[in-house]
């Protein structure tokens, strides 16, 4: 797998067994740095790979492009370790004509770390960003009641509980290394279309986003984003940056991704494990003839 993985001697302590080296595999952890009109613009931790992705994905994520005519390259530009070979830690994105730059004052000033996608903003107002794509918009749950009881939905909830099981199944440097996280997007019917990994949440979510891009899929109606990890704040915006109506998480979401979720109109789910799932937004798109809620 390249430089998505490397091999460490450890030492294996135990209670039960006397130590012992032994060799470890782990995901690998480098920057990336992000550059427009030849300026620096960000700098996040990711696992390499799919980083024309991550960058267009990025792009989306900061309102910055929202058609892949706005983008006309990517490409690897300088970036050398100590022996003189090229690393491919920098990215130039050349945007079109007519295509605003952002704004200095809102660069990013410090790096993004691998566990924060939203870290170095240069004010809060910045990370509350307006989509192009309004989830309010779409017929989303048209046939099902407003409080997500005896409709027929958008997405079967048995579907949607398969999710996480299948987006585990694929997560080919999770299975070597148990160090990165994943998001993967399916159609209503559980169809696959895009999986990528990465040590940070928001890096393989902005992987997702990236493809559909320059794939000229944006934006993803009819789709629902599975993570492997909680529902953060910056995953929701995402999500909705991109129009993708429906995001359902392994684990918890916070409060402030409740609130925008709700704002927003994006059905969030958490705790998808097994035969259960709680729904915190916009349940409607979910088809399910659970009867009277109690």
């Amino acid at each position: 797998m390249g430089r998505l993985t490397q091999r460490r001697k450890v030492l294996k302590l135990s209670l039960d067994a006397p130590p012992r080296r032994r060799e470890d595999v782990m995901a690998v952890e480098e920057p990336l740095e992000i550059r427009l009109a030849g300026r620096a613009f960000s700098i996040t931790m990711r696992t390499p790979g799919d980083d024309f992705d991550l960058v267009a994905g990025f792009l989306v994520s900061e309102g910055i492009v929202w058609s892949p005519e706005q983008l006309l390259s990517l490409r690897f530009c300088a970036g050398e370790d100590e022996n003189g070979r090229q690393t491919f830690n920098v990215v130039e994105a050349q945007l079109a004509p007519g295509v605003a730059l952002p704004d200095p004052r809102l660069d990013r000033q410090v790096v993004t770390s691998s566990a924060c996608g939203i870290c170095g903003t240069a004010s809060i107002d910045a990370v509350t960003k307006r989509s192009r794509f309004a989830l309010h918009d779409d017929d989303a749950g048209a046939a099902a009641g407003t409080d997500g009881t005896d409709g027929g939905g958008d997405v079967a909830l048995d579907i949607l509980l398969q999710l996480p099981d299948r987006l585990r199944e694929q997560q080919q440097v999770f299975e070597r290394t148990g160090g990165v996280h994943a998001a993967g997007l399916f159609s209503f019917e559980g169809e696959l279309l895009c999986l990528r990994e990465d040590v940070g949440r928001h890096n393989a979510v902005d992987k997702v986003v990236g493809w559909a891009l320059r794939e000229g899929k944006l934006p993803l109606r009819n789709t629902v984003l599975q993570v492997s990890g909680r529902a953060s704040f910056e995953l929701v915006q995402k999500a909705h940056l991109a129009g993708i109506p429906a995001l359902s998480a392994v684990s918890a979401p916070s409060s402030l991704a409740v609130e925008l979720a709700e704002k927003v109109g994006l059905t969030l789910a958490g705790f998808s494990r097994g035969r259960s799932v709680n729904v915190y937004t916009h349940p409607a798109r979910i088809g399910t003839a659970v009867g009277h809620l109690v």
